[in-house]
């Protein structure tokens, strides 16, 4: 999310004459990746910290606007503030770390420096307003974008070598979900859609679930044993890390994407899902909505109703997904969430904040 807010300030600045840097607090030189943003433009603080502190510093006291993208940084904001009054500061309100009780440095932030927070859908500015009694006058909705570097594929047919690799037939319904698998985050659902496919099963004996992501050890053991508790051992298919390069045809290799979270922030992995061209079921819980338009590019199910997901998930499977959906699917994604709606929605708000 920061690249492309960084993509799309840089691009916002370089129009309108004005300066950008991007300050990062542990990468280094390095890790820069230059099709985003010049290197002159680059802070990275996790190479000499003194340094690099007093050039950061230096560059906010002259600052008009600087944007935190974490609620941790709110220390930067507090000295943002005291060297440089008239100068805006904004939060980016992603999730779970805000949907919580605020520390007493995090609390000072909000109360004394904060003048706008950029929640990235409707669920966490509500949340934002429950935890943090957050005036909805300074709290506004900007869902996440699309990476601008993400090409949109015009053809839409399974990849043979992931066939192959997975041992799967371009007539199996390939259900898909990419996601981190963690022993300390059991809310994503997919273990919810592993005791599903056990019945769905019976009326689509080709039914498989792809379920892709880096996953520690104890949280790899558990999903395993519920595969086999499940008698799932032909349907699920533990895939681990997929690289990025791989990433697109992963989604052209599905029919459906499912993934029933409780605690997305906004769920950029969806609006990838859809600008492939496939239908998407979420839950209906947290920031998910925002990602499929409130219903227009997707699916939202209860995440704790086994029976609604299993529902959804036969209505999708049973209508064929030709290229005409998913080129309309990919179509209104691209509408919604892509970079240059984000870039234009993003430079009506500086310029409303700095006017004021």
């Amino acid at each position: 999310m920061t690249r492309t807010l960084a993509y799309s300030l840089f691009n916002i600045a370089h129009q309108t004459k004005n300066d950008f840097k991007l300050a990062s607090i542990y990468d280094s030189t390095g890790d820069l990746m230059k099709e985003y943003l010049p290197a002159d433009d680059f802070i990275a603080l996790g190479g000499d910290k003194l340094k690099q502190g007093l050039k950061l510093l230096a560059e906010c006291s002259k600052a008009d606007l600087v944007i935190l993208s974490h609620i941790n940084l709110g220390l930067i904001g507090l000295l943002v503030k005291t060297i440089n009054p008239k100068c805006k500061v904004w939060l980016i309100a992603h999730g779970i770390e805000v949907w919580r009780p605020a520390t007493a440095l995090q609390k000072k932030f909000l109360d004394r420096a904060c003048d706008k927070v950029v929640a990235v859908s409707n669920f966490t500015k509500e949340q934002m307003t429950q935890w943090h009694q957050t005036d909805p006058n300074t709290c506004v909705v900007l869902n996440n974008a699309i990476d601008p570097f993400i090409e949109a594929t015009q053809t839409f047919s399974k990849p043979e070598y992931l066939l192959k690799r997975y041992n799967l037939k371009s007539t199996d319904k390939i259900m898909f979900a990419l996601t981190r698998l963690s022993a300390t985050e059991l809310y994503k659902g997919y273990d919810v859609v592993i005791k599903t496919v056990s019945r769905l099963k019976e009326s689509f004996p080709n039914i498989k679930y792809l379920l892709a992501g880096k996953y520690d050890d104890a949280e790899g053991t558990r999903v395993k044993n519920l595969i086999k508790e499940y008698k799932v051992e032909n349907e699920v298919i533990l895939a681990g890390f997929v690289s990025e390069k791989e990433l697109s045809d992963h989604f052209l290799l599905a029919d459906l994407f499912v993934l029933p979270s409780r605690k997305e922030g906004f769920g950029i992995v969806f609006v990838e899902a859809l600008i492939h061209g496939l239908p998407v079921i979420c839950g209906n819980a947290d920031g998910s909505l925002d990602a499929i338009a409130n219903g227009e590019l997707g699916t939202a199910i209860n995440p704790d109703d086994t029976r609604e997901l299993e529902s959804a998930i036969i209505k999708d499977l049973s209508q064929p997904l030709t290229v005409e959906r998913r080129q309309l699917l990919q179509k209104k994604s691209i509408a919604y969430f892509g970079e240059n709606t984000y870039r234009q929605r993003l430079e009506k708000l500086i310029n409303e904040d700095i006017a004021a």
